[in-house]
């Protein structure tokens, strides 16, 4: 089956950088856009940004500048760069397919940003 696997996340200072990593098994990320989206209790998902099959990539304004969306199909890895952290940034992060597609969801990575 489908599983998508998050790891990278942590507590880091305001400043700081974390990068997140996704592993996808069951299906091969070639065929979708790819996304990293964000949750903190009590609100709804949010998209902070995706890659295309082609490369392309869109981020939320709250983030440009500061992540970096890349993916390696050869390894059905999607990743996270993340630098100049605020404490804002703190959520569960979790990666899925983009553009209208659902995977099964992935437990997620907790980043806490906090001096």
């Amino acid at each position: 089956q489908v599983q998508l696997v998050e790891s990278g996340g942590g507590l880091v200072q305001p400043g700081g950088s974390l990068r997140l990593s996704c592993v996808v098994s069951g299906t091969t990320i070639n065929k979708y856009a790819m996304g990293w989206y964000r949750q903190v209790p009590g609100k709804q998902r949010d998209l902070v940004a995706y890659i295309a099959t082609g490369g392309s990539i869109n981020s939320a304004d709250s983030v440009k500048g500061r992540f970096t969306i890349s993916r390696d199909n050869a390894k059905n890895t999607v990743y996270l760069q993340m630098n100049s952290l605020k404490p804002e940034d703190t959520a569960v992060y979790y990666c899925n397919a983009a553009r209208g597609v659902v995977l099964p969801w992935g437990q997620g990575t907790q980043v806490t940003v906090s001096a």
